[in-house]
């Protein structure tokens, strides 16, 4: 009997992958039975549970997708020592969700409306949530790194806390994800031109008078 070699299996445990997101994306992870996935995947039940146990192992793969792909775009921003601004990193990461999240060139489907899907499980499966939990920890710390160096170059005051900025500056992008889900209308250039004005020096300066910094 020929050796299954690591590239056959890696090949059918994306093809699984593959199908399990877009039923998840399309339907939602209750309305996704295993069998529907089996079914998608064009494979024997066997073949299909000797890679997956269950639809919550399915589950904690597309969360760690997500989480994959979203570490790709930040080693791309943050590559070789780079110093973006907070500003420029929302930006890349809005028009990232909008051109390579909403179709994946390898999964072929919409990876917010995944994300969404994750999120919302997470409320109700604590195996989901310590996934999610790891994954949002992990943007959030990526985001904070951003202001961390942006604060090294000297462009943001002492006090300001990092990782406070991080948290701010994920929100934005996950405010985009739901808006433009909940909103099919909106569209990425004109949400990244309000939150540019938003994070604009000046406004940064007013809201420093605002809270009576000096």
């Amino acid at each position: 009997m020929p050796r299954v070699t690591d590239s056959h299996r890696a090949g059918r445990r994306a093809e699984i992958l593959t199908a399990a997101a877009r039923l998840f994306a399309d339907n939602g992870f209750h309305a996704t039975s295993m069998a529907g996935i089996i079914a998608g995947s064009g494979l024997s039940a066997g073949a299909v549970y000797s890679y997956f146990r269950s639809k919550e192992e399915l589950i904690g793969a597309v969360t760690d997708l997500v989480s994959t792909t979203a570490d790709e775009v930040f080693g791309e921003l943050l590559a070789d020592g780079a110093t973006p601004s907070p500003a420029a990193v929302v930006t890349a990461m809005v028009e990232e969700v909008t051109e390579r999240f909403i179709t994946d060139s390898v999964i072929g489907v919409d990876m917010s409306r995944l994300a969404v899907q994750v999120w919302a499980e997470a409320l109700r499966n604590p195996e989901v949530l310590a996934r999610a939990g790891r994954v949002v920890t992990g943007l959030r710390g990526h985001c904070a790194e951003v202001a961390r160096r942006w604060q090294a170059a000297g462009n943001l005051p002492a006090a300001v806390v990092p990782d406070q900025v991080g948290a701010a500056m994920l929100s934005l992008v996950q405010g985009y994800i739901l808006q433009r889900l909940l909103l099919p209308g909106t569209d990425g250039a004109y949400y990244v031109a309000g939150m540019q004005a938003l994070l604009a020096p000046s406004s940064m300066l007013a809201a420093s008078s605002v809270s009576g910094e000096t």
